[in-house]
């Protein structure tokens, strides 16, 4: 069973109620006196001994397992009941969508397999599409995770486990081969163990200061994808706040509005609990401004919100309030979009605890900064009270502001230029583990041998099995009307 449930001696970083600590506690120490690199590399190698690779290559499905259709209830009882049909209705597409979808599935089954306890700040919903392109606050382009609304400490294999299994499952989803599939998790392992052991080495100060920018993206691409991955990195840096104005808003009148696309995109009800909203919105934004860093609150205080409106994202946020707010500074050339996102629990609490942050923005904002390194001028937490003792926690960010998440299918990731993709993926995640947790430790343990990477070959292959087993459920409760989707011509 998991390490966390038996604490090993060895372990670098212990969870400790595991995510209730959100600064993660310090690398190895003896005696109030930090181990050396050495020292903490031949601890990681031991920890091998008390959990192997075979075992972790090994899927055990939980006793008395909870079935994916009472989990997918379960979240829909706190969300936006109008728009779960859509949330279904995207899952379904494929056993990669249904994934997708599908991180508090996940989570009871990673509670249950057996981990070395080195804790770093876990995405929580690492899957190959969780990854892209964003501009750091000099606007320099880098490549890196790009969703954590999961967020939490918690052992470093909930990540990896997550992450090559839906790579397997998305090559399956594609039309790809067995073989392929191999290929791609063992880029993404080889990729993690080269550039932890890499970061391992690394002053803490240079650690902090990496990034994977546009020429290390280039040297993963082999001159036959350069052409598209060209093309790629055009699109995201033409992802300016002029470039939303003329795509989402139009003028209604003399004042410039956005465009109602129902049900993904629109204004809607102007009460809460029998509360304006706009009250609301504009109470939020003065609770988000008062906490910013002093140079950030004065950008943001100097532009005007004109208008918001839903707008639903991704698979897993579906049905959680999503908004997408229009800002002017002092003329409509200067507009400025924010996202808007609800912060619920992590999926990951019944199993790892709960994070230090009483406010769920903050979480996600504390472990994104922890993840990225270099995360969005704007982004900060807040939380809207509707009314006493009725409280919806949030956190805001740019919209398209130089960023581009990846699709797998077409215009995305391919079957051909797959393998290039899972490097990145599998050094990004590295990056962001050696960022909050013992570099050292977990290369120590997982070495630069082929064995750890068959290892996540064959739990990525066991747990694609489960998760076709879960979307075969899931699809026959649709056929049944146990589950309720959309229909699509309704969400053109």
């Amino acid at each position: 069973m998991s390490a966390s449930q038996k604490p090993l001696a060895a372990s670098s970083m212990p969870v400790k109620s595991s995510g209730r600590f959100s600064v993660l506690a310090p690398v190895e120490e003896h005696k109030g006196k930090r181990l050396s690199i050495g020292r903490r590399l031949r601890n990681g190698k031991a920890l091998r001994k008390q959990v192997s690779f075979a075992q972790q290559g090994v899927y055990t499905p939980p006793k008395n397992r909870v079935g994916p259709i009472e989990i997918l209830e379960k979240q829909a009882e706190t969300r936006i009941q109008s728009l779960i049909p859509i949330r279904h209705e995207r899952m379904l597409q494929s056993p990669f969508a249904f994934y997708r979808g599908s991180a508090a599935i996940m989570a009871q089954d990673l509670a249950n397999q057996p981990t070395t306890d080195i804790s770093v700040q876990l995405c929580g919903d690492m899957h190959v599409s969780n990854f892209g392109l964003f501009g750091t606050a000099e606007h320099r382009l880098v490549f890196g995770i790009n969703d954590f609304d999961e967020t939490l400490p918690g052992s470093w294999e909930w990540d990896i486990k997550r992450l090559v299994a839906s790579a397997v499952i998305a090559c399956e989803a594609l039309g790809g081969s067995q073989s392929l599939s191999k290929k791609l998790v063992y880029r993404i392992s080889s990729e993690y163990q080269k550039r932890m052991a890499q970061y391992a080495q690394m002053p803490y100060l240079d650690l902090a200061q990496q990034f994977i920018g546009e020429k290390d993206i280039r040297k993963h691409f082999n001159s036959v994808h350069q052409k598209k991955l060209d093309a790629y990195l055009k699109e995201t840096k033409g992802q300016t706040n002029i470039q939303v104005l003329e795509k989402l808003t139009t003028l209604v009148g003399k004042n410039r509005k956005i465009i109602n696309r129902p049900p993904l995109i629109e204004h809607f009800d102007t009460t809460i609990h029998g509360v304006p909203l706009a009250g609301l919105v504009v109470k939020a934004l003065q609770n988000y401004s008062s906490t910013l860093l002093a140079d950030r609150q004065v950008l943001f205080d100097r532009y005007t919100l004109q208008d918001f409106a839903r707008k639903v994202v991704g698979v897993g946020s579906v049905g959680t309030t999503c908004m997408v707010m229009y800002f002017v500074g002092d003329s409509e050339k200067d507009p400025l979009f924010l996202q808007y996102k609800e912060a619920q629990e992590s999926v990951l609490t019944p199993y790892l605890g709960k994070s230090i942050y009483t406010n769920m923005g903050h979480r996600v904002v504390a472990g994104q900064r922890l993840l990225q390194g270099a995360p969005d001028i704007f982004l900060n937490g807040g939380e809207i009270e509707h009314k006493k003792d009725l409280t919806q926690d949030f956190y805001l960010r740019q919209l398209r502001d130089m960023k581009g998440g990846i699709d797998v299918g077409p215009g995305g990731v391919s079957l051909k230029n797959f393998p290039d993709y899972c490097k990145l993926f599998g050094w990004a995640l590295a990056l962001g583990h050696a960022r909050s947790g013992d570099a050292a430790m977990i290369s120590g343990y997982c070495g630069q041998s082929a064995e750890f990477d068959e290892a996540m070959y064959c739990f990525a292959t066991a747990y694609a099995k489960q998760n076709k087993s879960d979307y075969d459920v899931f699809c026959n409760a649709v056929k049944d009307g146990k589950i309720q989707v959309a229909k699509k011509k309704t969400l053109k």
